[in-house]
């Protein structure tokens, strides 16, 4: 199987690596890597490489993300979504629809954000979620994450609950079920996550997602995974290089040319060569995948 990548459009109820097994089976190599974990819940675009771009999925879980969820007030739960246990309720009753738009809209921007306690944030080597499984109190650190912006759909009153459907986008590490929890808060109510679709991974958004068994019948078919020249065209700026540029990426040197970012480049031929990036002066490789 040719090096590349693979769009997931995962099922609800299967964990990532779930969806790594079987496409390890589909494509007969082990070598397969995802670009961002979902949760068993989430459903949605969920990259991965094959072979030699495996490599590339560390960059790409650096790009923003697009989610589309649904946000229940009133209740609060142990995950912050609706796998965990109910710690409190409240009731969201009296919430007008202008109140819940309007704190929605104040997670917008550069926020400091902690992450929720059952992420695969490592806590002194060890996955917090497993601490949280373990029995123990798992307090995290905030961090600087950015929603470039969230647009709520819908605000319906369900009894003592009230559900906003919303859509964003936001920086890489930014926790959704983290926004339904602290809206949640302002709100005096609780709120957790009953619904989570990611929309977009970089460049790769849902149009571009297959279904397993769609995938599977690509690949019988001899398709399904987006060469990696296609798949570094498409997630990062290119840089067409003549020969003698090409024999220096091939052994890591240096290029005397001025890169804005982290730039795919290529031989004469179309082949990838690397990621580089600028240096000073200079651009030095990130990556050579030659």
């Amino acid at each position: 199987m040719r090096p590349g990548l693979v769009v997931v459009d995962k099922p609800g109820g299967m964990t990532s690596h779930d969806v790594v097994s079987r496409v390890r089976r589909l494509v007969g190599t082990r070598k397969v890597g995802h670009a961002g974990t979902l949760d068993p819940m989430a459903t949605g675009v969920l990259v991965l490489g094959v072979d030699r771009a495996t490599r590339l999925l560390g960059h790409l879980m650096l790009t923003d993300k697009g989610y589309a969820a649904t946000v229940r007030l009133g209740v609060a739960t142990t995950t912050d979504d609706a796998e965990g246990e109910v710690v409190s309720t409240s009731s969201a009753a009296g919430l007008d629809e202008e109140t819940v738009r309007s704190v929605l809209g104040e997670f917008v921007g550069e926020l400091q954000q902690v992450p929720t306690a059952v992420s695969a944030i490592k806590v002194d080597g060890k996955r917090a979620y497993q601490r949280v499984r373990d029995g123990e109190q798992v307090e995290l650190q905030a961090r600087a994450v950015t929603v470039h912006e969230l647009h709520v759909h819908d605000v319906r009153h369900l009894g003592d609950v009230v559900d906003a459907d919303i859509s964003l986008r936001c920086s890489s590490g930014t926790y959704v079920r983290a926004v339904a929890r602290d809206a949640g808060a302002r709100l005096g109510v609780g709120g957790h996550l009953t619904a989570l679709r990611r929309t977009a991974v970089g460049p790769y958004d849902l149009e571009a997602a297959r279904t397993l068994e769609q995938l599977a019948e690509d690949v019988e078919a001899g398709g399904g995974v987006l060469p990696i020249a296609d798949a570094a065209r498409a997630a990062f700026p290119a840089r067409d290089l003549d020969e003698r540029a090409a024999a220096d990426v091939r052994v890591g040197r240096s290029l005397e040319v001025e890169l804005a970012g982290t730039t795919a480049v290529f031989a004469p031929t179309g082949e990838f060569l690397a990621l580089y990036e600028p240096r000073g002066p200079v651009a030095r490789p990130v990556a050579v995948f030659v």
